[in-house]
């Protein structure tokens, strides 16, 4: 019932009776429910157009997308009729596209193959993300390594987050003049909590890159850093402004972020063993260029860009 409900969904307000766009350019009329449902197929024709057959279920990709992007949970036959009428402007732009030769030049072919690639990518990620999901002890080892010793530190800071050492080193310098960090932090951090003066809130050191953490767990409240603190996000600030002890949280409470953290790591193990299959042969142009140089797989302060 539900599956011929959605096809008559897609299908209401996107047909003509007669001619699918009229010569004026209205908006193509509407169906009855009785010759909507008697179209069921993804490869039933909805439309031909300057020759080229138009199926059903390219016609339900461009709806759903629409819906998802638009956020429509009850879309009403005036929406209907919008979303078909733009599907149509867009078969009619791609024609012409292709009658100018848009399509051949080089760089589109280059896009339009990056687009497939990634498309394609990303259905092989959710095929695999449906096979690799941890078990209950899996979650459960997860849980214990990290919240199992008991009371942990926990840590409220603010930092400035500059470009270069030398931004850092004045920033210090006007904090021993009496410069108050909120307001420098304010005026010159580079992070989004720039603007509630640095503001970090409570966080685990294990939630921070480890040349950040090092740097907190230094600190006394009340201090802030006397030496640029760098990482690879740049250069840092940093004034502690306390430490508590905070309980573990229950399992049921992490259970979904854990779940979901040990998933990416199957998702990335699963990437590597198809790299560790693959038969990778490197031209010697490529083999020339130093490679960039990622950055460290670790958590990273809030508000670092």
């Amino acid at each position: 019932m539900k599956k011929n409900y959605l096809l008559l969904s897609l299908l209401t307000g996107c047909l003509a009776q007669g001619s699918l766009y009229a010569q004026s350019a209205q908006p193509a009329s509407a169906p009855t429910a009785e010759q909507a449902a008697a179209l069921a197929g993804p490869d039933t024709i909805i439309a031909t157009i300057n020759g080229q057959a138009i199926p059903l279920g390219l016609f339900r990709l461009f709806y759903e997308q629409r819906l998802r992007t638009q956020k429509v949970k009850q879309p009403t036959p005036a929406f209907q009729t919008q979303v078909f009428n733009e599907f149509i402007n867009i078969i009619l732009t791609a024609q012409d596209a292709e009658k100018k030769g848009i399509d051949q030049d080089p760089n589109v072919q280059l896009a339009l193959e990056l687009q497939r690639l990634q498309f394609l990518s990303g259905l092989d990620l959710q095929d695999a993300a449906r096979t690799l999901s941890p078990t209950e002890e899996e979650i459960q080892k997860a849980y214990e390594e990290r919240y199992g010793q008991g009371k942990q530190k926990e840590y409220h800071a603010r930092h400035i987050l500059v470009k270069t050492e030398q931004e850092a080193k004045d920033l210090i310098q006007q904090l021993k003049e009496g410069a108050d960090f909120q307001e420098l932090a304010k005026a010159h951090s580079l992070g989004p909590t720039g603007k509630k003066g640095g503001d970090l809130g409570w966080f685990d050191a294990k939630q921070m890159v480890p040349a950040f953490s090092e740097a907190v767990k230094q600190l006394e409240p009340g201090h802030y850093s006397e030496q640029p603190v760098r990482t690879q996000f740049g250069w840092h600030v940093i004034l502690l402004e306390g430490v508590r002890e905070a309980e573990p949280p229950p399992l049921s409470a992490v259970q979904g972020k854990l779940s979901a953290e040990l998933q990416r790591q199957m998702l990335l193990n699963f990437i590597v063993g198809l790299r560790d299959q693959a038969k990778i042969e490197l031209s010697d142009l490529i083999k020339a260029t130093p490679p960039a140089q990622p950055r460290a797989a670790q958590p990273k302060p809030a508000d670092t860009p």
